[in-house]
């Protein structure tokens, strides 16, 4: 969670094309060179002038400084306020100001204009620290302010570069932020573009100052949302609670309408009855729709809390979504489910944990005895839909909001695996639900926690189900390989993950 944010001022805060440029154009003249359009001379907003001035029209480094020198002969009474604020910077300041968020400025230009142009719009007051570079030059490398701002902000102590963002336009905010260690946001409404930001590697990118805003308003929220988790936690176990109840009153209600109907003696569809009509069991596929019945009216009880659920995660994801995310990472995530899938479920095997527990086998008979499309439906379709509703709907959505996404992921894989009732199937079921919820935060779509969920169902049930001869599975070498090849999928769509606005 985030708390401290560095600014650059350039390009973020303010658009100071018009007195940059022109004051660029004043310098160059000195020199001989005429530049009449300012749209060239965007490349000099951001970066430190000296290296502009060498890299951009060739000069030597002491003809650099001299162009400083007149550049700056312009811009300290004039140019400098030729100069205007983004729309919308004014009241973000003063909601992040306002939230507990501590702020400042990491800007290459000199500390003295600095302070001079936050003056001037009236929103210096909201800046814990302000850190530039002097007028001679020296401290103007990103990296050095970023460093220098994050010693100033925490003191002197230790800094604690996992709550921080440093917010720019540019590729020199970027690779400064990284250098020192912390996380980067990248807005394109500036001067760098996404382009520019992209092979920088920003870890976030937004398009606009509301992008922005809503963005590190996040982090706001989420700490006022830690402060109340023990007065919200009913929005997690309320639904959970009334999903278990109506689901179990359905299924139980169902049970007592087929014992209750007559029906002729022997193996029926849903029964099995004795000579005297009796029901004496369901069979596999009775099994089946019972399940599926109680699933069924657990979702429909809780389907309006899911649905505002998962579109207030689907708005707040926008804001963490993937750019452009390649066709190999959905590649990725499937092999990453076959290898889970079939991993887990060979460990589970091999180690004799399926054998030894008798709460595991009953479950696992009364399931697989219904009849393939029976089964495929009931168990590959109506359960998983349900279930996702709540777990990653509800559940997952609630507590991301109150402890964030990590320990969202955790604790509503624990809630996953200990509502399954017995140890073979809640082990099972805390891994793949770990996953399932770091995929939709990954792709942020609730219809890819849904369709891994079936997949991963579908799956079990029809090698389970259909009696295929899988011996040569059954192997600890298999098992192995199967989990490696999750963890590697993984691996690689974490290292692939790049965040954006959209």
């Amino acid at each position: 969670m985030k708390k401290y944010l560095l600014f650059d001022l350039d390009g973020t805060l303010t658009d100071p094309k018009v007195g940059i440029c022109t004051c660029v154009q004043y310098a160059l003249s000195f020199f001989g060179i005429e530049e009449p359009d300012l749209d060239k001379l965007t490349p000099f907003i951001g970066p430190p002038l000296k290296d502009s001035f060498m890299e951009f029209y060739h000069m030597t480094e002491e003809q650099a400084e001299e162009a400083i020198k007149k550049y700056r002969e312009r811009f300290r009474d004039k140019g400098i306020f030729e100069n205007k604020i983004y729309k919308g910077i004014p009241a973000m300041l003063r909601e992040l100001h306002a939230g507990g968020m501590e702020l400042a400025v990491a800007s290459s230009k000199p500390t003295v204009f600095v302070q001079r142009i936050l003056e001037h719009f009236h929103i210096a007051k909201y800046f814990k620290v302000v850190v530039g570079s002097e007028l001679d030059g020296s401290g103007s490398d990103k990296e050095e302010v970023v460093t220098e701002a994050l010693r100033q902000l925490f003191g002197g102590g230790i800094v604690e570069k996992d709550k921080v963002y440093m917010i720019g336009d540019r590729h020199f905010d970027v690779e400064g932020a990284h250098r020192a260690g912390v996380e980067s946001i990248g807005v394109t409404y500036g001067y760098g573009g996404m382009e520019e930001l992209v092979q920088a590697k920003s870890d976030y990118i937004v398009r606009s100052v509301e992008e922005l805003r809503r963005l590190l308003l996040r982090e706001v929220k989420a700490q006022q949302g830690q402060a109340k988790v023990m007065r919200k936690l009913w929005k997690v176990f309320l639904p959970f609670l009334l999903f278990l109840l109506v689901r179990g009153i359905a299924a139980d209600a169902l049970r007592w309408l087929v014992f209750s109907a007559g029906g002729a003696p022997g193996e029926g569809f849903l029964s099995v009855r004795d000579d005297s009509g009796a029901v004496m069991r369901l069979t596999g596929n009775g099994a089946a729709f019972l399940s599926a019945f109680g699933f069924a009216a657990g979702g429909a009880a809780v389907a309006c809390m899911g649905r505002r659920a998962v579109m207030d995660m689907r708005e707040d994801v926008k804001l963490l979504h993937l750019k452009g995310r390649p066709g190999g990472s959905y590649v990725l995530l499937a092999a990453a489910l076959l290898g889970l899938t079939f991993g887990m479920n060979l460990l589970l095997s091999l180690s004799g944990a399926t054998a030894g527990s008798d709460s595991y086998q009953a479950v696992a008979e009364s399931q697989y005895g219904a009849g393939l499309l029976v089964g495929l439906l009931c168990y590959g379709v109506i359960s998983p839909l349900s279930e996702e509703l709540l777990f990653r709907g509800i559940v997952y959505g609630h507590l991301r909001e109150l402890l964030g996404p990590a320990a969202a992921v955790f604790f509503s894989a624990v809630l996953f695996g200990v509502y399954h009732g017995n140890l073979v199937q809640g082990i099972y079921a805390f891994v793949l639900g770990a996953f399932i919820a770091y995929a939709y935060e990954y792709f942020g779509e609730f219809f890819v926690p849904v369709v891994l969920h079936m997949l991963a169902n579908l799956l079990v049930f029809c090698f389970s189900s259909t009696g295929v001869d899988l011996k040569w599975m059954e192997s600890w070498p298999f098992c192995g390989i199967s989990l490696a090849c999750a963890a590697v999928s993984i691996v690689l769509l974490r290292r692939g993950k790049f965040f954006v606005c959209r």
